[in-house]
């Protein structure tokens, strides 16, 4: 409990008064009576304000959150006493998130309530908590406060953005991914398998016709074909120290954590099961899976999946694939490479290529595009361009040595990765490569 500005004020007068009492004898008595007066008052106003006040606090947030994304927190607050309350209170929100809220401080009547509303952006992924809330309590006649702590705590989960996902998948559903960049190669009726067969479409190819049955139906009919399904996708996931680079403030790793989930469900509507293996920090592995429920298992398997500070062991990593995974698949690696590792990727590819198809999505760093859009204005922009000149052939140099090993590699931006990942899984599809 400690005293306000105002009884400061009142104990600070009070004392002008007893120094006033030296020059003018006759107000001792104003400044006896006066302090008598100041200390019954702060006795009989902390007794007041000592006791915990009979409220009730609830916090209302969803228990999943969007990363980078504003979501709205809300509290409940109810005085079930008797006494009318003045209160500033302040909710204790996770560390590292963003936060519009200020200390709200307000009156409330017996028997009502007031909701207060402030918005959360987090900045990671991973589990939270709410810890509780602090409560200023100022007493009846604003000579003291006294702060209490309200510990409702409440976990909340950050996932990957799923605003975004939701974005990209509600196009598949529509069969609209043309809008985002996504080429369609499958032609009508056309594929690896058969499907079925239907009626006769103006376009369709000859060899597509089964005459057997146009003449038992006395009219064309077409065999249909689909894409071969029931194959098998394992994104190889790279959580080292290269995935940490930001960009427009979103991390690699969570710009390749959207684009996996993106593919996972246009391969899961495919008929195709899919699985994940992390590594260069905590090793995760979930097995090939199919159904709708592929996208949510992956999502909670990975949305509290920490970059590290660790360096990517990529032959380690393949060494733990093939005992993990027998049966041939698409691997998709994803990763942010540079000169030195490429002993240690080659190495990994190839022990890859003798059981997988492998595709490498390398994550190029958007700022270096950049330094070759500037204008050379004086030497140390012109160090930089000629650097940024050496990075760039260099690295095109690798991803040659790499495709000579079979492997595909796409090099991109993070912010590329969702469009050009599902294009190059859609053509392995067309190609009948897998």
């Amino acid at each position: 409990m400690t005293p306000t500005r105002f009884t400061v004020a009142l104990i600070a007068l009070w004392l002008l008064i007893a120094v006033a009492t030296a020059f003018w004898p006759e107000s001792f008595i104003v400044w006896k009576v006066s302090g008598i007066v100041l200390l019954v008052g702060l006795l009989v106003d902390a007794i007041q304000v000592y006791a915990r006040p009979d409220i009730e606090i609830q916090r209302t947030v969803n228990h999943n959150l969007p990363i980078y994304s504003w979501s709205k927190v809300s509290q409940r607050i109810q005085n079930r006493s008797n006494k009318n309350l003045h209160l500033l209170v302040r909710d204790h929100y996770p560390s590292g998130f963003l936060v519009d809220e200020k200390p709200a401080s307000f009156d409330i009547l017996p028997g009502q309530w007031i909701e207060l509303n402030y918005r959360i952006k987090p900045l990671s992924r991973g589990n939270y908590e709410f810890a509780g809330t602090d409560i200023l309590r100022r007493s009846p006649l604003c000579l003291w406060q006294r702060k209490y702590f309200d510990s409702d705590q409440q976990p909340v989960r950050i996932y990957p953005n799923f605003a975004d996902i939701s974005r990209y998948i509600l196009l598949a559903t529509d069969n609209r991914l043309s809008q985002l960049g996504i080429k369609k190669l499958q032609r009508r009726g056309e594929g690896n398998e058969f499907h079925q067969l239907r009626e006769y479409y103006p376009g369709d190819s000859l060899k597509q016709i089964d005459w057997k049955a146009s003449s038992r139906m006395r009219k064309l009919i077409s065999r249909e074909y689909q894409d071969e399904r029931d194959q098998q996708i394992i994104f190889m996931l790279d959580c080292g120290r290269r995935m940490r680079h930001s960009e427009v403030n979103i991390s690699h790793l969570d710009q390749a954590l959207n684009a996996m989930l993106l593919l996972s469900y246009i391969a899961v509507q495919q008929g195709d099961a899919v699985g994940f293996k992390s590594f260069a920090g905590e090793a995760r592995w979930m097995p090939p899976q199919k159904g709708a429920h592929t996208v949510n298992a992956i999502l909670n398997k990975t949305y509290d999946l920490p970059s590290t500070l660790d360096l990517a062991d990529y032959l380690s990593a393949a060494q733990d694939i093939l005992k993990l995974q027998r049966k041939r698949a698409l691997i998709v690696l994803i990763s942010n490479t540079r000169d030195d590792d490429l002993d240690n990727i080659s190495a990994a590819i190839r022990l890859l290529n003798t059981r997988h198809l492998v595709v490498l999505a390398d994550l190029k760093e958007q700022s270096v595009s950049e330094i070759q859009k500037r204008t050379i204005s004086d030497l140390d922009s012109a160090l930089e361009f000629h650097a940024s000149e050496q990075f760039i052939h260099q690295r095109k140099e690798n991803h040659r040595q790499l495709r000579h090993l079979g492997v595909s590699c796409l090099d991109v931006t993070a912010a590329q990765l969702p469009i050009y990942l599902v294009n190059e899984y859609l053509a392995i599809k067309r190609s009948r490569r897998l």
